[in-house]
């Protein structure tokens, strides 16, 4: 416990303001919607005829005439890659900060074994990427609570569920490079954020490359696909909660048997 409160003190301002941001344009897009609802309609079809483009970001599955085309379309692609973003970069700082900050020597000759430590500190991971999943759904209650409407509830909430999966997956494979580096992999951890969402549109544009979708957890996460279809594909959910448990053991095992430098 003692541990989960030190990376809380040390993290929290960090949380806090990745929340604010990613929250504020959440609702800043939601409450736009209002002025450009009318705008929208006269868009709709012809967004939903873009081909590729189209079938990138789910427009030709929902319109975003409607709020809840808008959000899954527009918002819920905000919250995601900020999500993604803050969960890499918490990750990857996790272990190899005190390695770089020359504070292992210490830490590590604690009376506790080092996997001990590992297991608080990626408790400590996901108990602040869950928190800032729940600080931006505030954001967007309040933004939708003044727009006048909002989503399905029961998609919504599925949609969110499937978005702290991505994010805990995300934040656990950067969990694992924190413990095999000896510095933090910040730039590396954000650029995989990146790279995997990247991966979500080629798959969904390009027939060929379409098993990435097996790689990539923006897909199965994806806010159209879930507000349309009223459901998350549970092989890829069951394939993200693999990845997140084998990446979270694997740097467990690692952490407890690294040759740490002074």
């Amino acid at each position: 416990m003692t541990f989960l409160k030190h990376e809380w003190k040390m993290s929290i301002k960090s949380l806090l303001l990745w929340s604010i941001c990613t929250g504020f344009a959440c609702f800043g897009c939601i409450l736009l919607f209002g002025g450009l609802k009318e705008s929208m309609e006269e868009m709709a079809d012809a967004y939903a005829q873009m081909g590729s483009f189209s079938a990138a970001f789910g427009m030709d599955k929902i319109s975003v005439s409607t709020m809840e085309g808008f959000y899954a379309t527009e918002v819920a692609l905000i919250f995601a890659i900020g999500g993604a973003m803050f969960s890499a970069m918490t990750g990857a700082c996790m272990l190899s900060k005190e390695e770089e900050g020359h504070t292992a020597e210490f830490l590590y000759t604690l009376p506790v074994d080092r996997r001990y430590i590992a297991v608080w500190k990626y408790l400590s991971a996901v108990l602040l990427i869950a928190a800032f999943d729940l600080l931006v759904i505030l954001w967007e209650l309040a933004g939708f609570a003044a727009a006048g409407e909002m989503p399905d509830g029961e998609n919504y909430l599925l949609f969110h569920s499937a978005q702290l999966l991505m994010h805990l997956e995300i934040g656990s494979v950067c969990f694992l490079i924190s413990a095999c580096g000896r510095k933090k992999q910040t730039g590396a951890a954000l650029g995989l954020a990146i790279l995997l969402y990247v991966a979500d549109l080629m798959c969904r544009i390009v027939p060929d490359i379409e098993k990435l979708k097996f790689v990539t957890p923006y897909y199965f996460s994806n806010g159209a696909d879930i507000f349309t279809g009223g459901r998350v594909e549970g092989s890829m959910a069951g394939i993200s909660v693999m990845v997140t448990a084998a990446a979270f053991a694997a740097a467990v095992w690692v952490c407890g048997r690294k040759d740490y430098r002074a």
